[in-house]
């Protein structure tokens, strides 16, 4: 895209960051980059179009180099706490190459473990109801043939009960509060609990741009809450068009006409059911006897 000068080069650029930003409202890593680029194109001083837009991609792509390093980091990190024996684990959602600029957050410890051979199997949800675990982590593992299989959100508890190999289950975050608290995908704070009483660890891993000091706790995170339609609604290409090769997407009524549904986007697991955060810097665990996490003193290296 040419742009003739840098104003208009700049209007466009804050544009187009404000309305990504009206995507994922919880997702705090998604503001400090948006804040970060900004902040790139407003200081460039050149009265050239070309000149603001190539500070932007190259911004950009240093950014997206940047967090495929810090996810490389937090697979290696994540892996070694989990152990170098056989072991399963379980994720939730998308938190692979397709959710990050690459390799992944908690996905990533799972390519970790696979690729120091201490992986056995991966289990992962189907992430009701946008079903990003079926969609997207599926078409992942499929792709560089980690071993892994496929449970329903509900099943899980009875997974765990019967699959005493199962080591962790490994989250990602799309907000770290400063004590711990951690808002992600709905049905992460459900997976806690069950962690929880069949005595599994659960881990969360996200990058510190993820980490926000600003919000002491869970009670101040406000949780998107998404259209109905995605719960009485499934999307999803007809069978014997896939059969064939051919993707048609179509659209299936699953509950009655005139069905009301709730559909919070996130929910927010207490850090006391933490076992551990992952971050590219390192493992955080909580002081002995306590309850929540010092995400402050790890931010500042200690």
């Amino acid at each position: 895209m040419h742009f003739d000068t840098s104003a208009s080069a700049r209007t466009h650029i804050h544009t187009q960051l404000d309305y990504l930003g009206t995507s994922r409202p919880t997702a705090v890593n998604l503001f400090d980059a948006i804040t970060k680029l900004k902040h790139a194109v407003d200081t460039t001083i050149t009265d050239n179009g070309q000149a603001v837009r190539d500070t932007y991609v190259q911004m950009a792509e240093r950014m997206l180099n940047a967090d495929v390093k810090d996810n490389m980091a937090i697979g290696e990190h994540g892996a070694q706490l989990i152990g170098n024996d056989k072991v399963r684990v379980l994720t939730h959602c998308n938190t692979g190459t397709l959710a990050t600029a690459g390799y992944g957050t908690a996905l990533g410890i799972v390519r970790s473990l696979h690729a120091q051979g201490s992986l056995d199997r991966v289990y992962f949800t189907e992430t009701r109801p946008y079903n990003q675990g079926a969609r997207l982590t599926a078409f992942e593992l499929l792709t560089e043939e980690i071993p892994a299989q496929l449970v329903c959100d509900s099943a899980v508890s009875a997974l765990l009960r019967s699959d005493p190999m199962i080591r962790a289950i490994v989250v990602g975050a799309d907000r770290v509060a400063a004590n711990g608290d951690t808002a992600n995908k709905i049905g992460t704070y459900q997976l806690a609990i069950t962690a929880r009483y069949h005595g599994c660890q659960f881990i969360v891993a996200a990058p510190t741009t993820s980490v926000d000091l600003y919000t002491k706790s869970g009670a101040d995170i406000v949780i998107e809450e998404r259209d109905e339609a995605e719960i009485l609604v499934q999307t999803g290409f007809g069978r014997q068009g896939v059969l064939e090769g051919r993707l048609e997407r179509v659209e299936v009524q699953v509950a009655p006409v005139g069905t009301r549904a709730w559909n919070p986007s996130f929910d927010v697991t207490p850090a006391e059911l933490i076992s551990a955060i992952v971050t590219e810097r390192g493992i955080v665990v909580k002081q002995p006897g306590a309850s929540e996490f010092d995400m402050a003193g790890h931010m500042r290296g200690e």
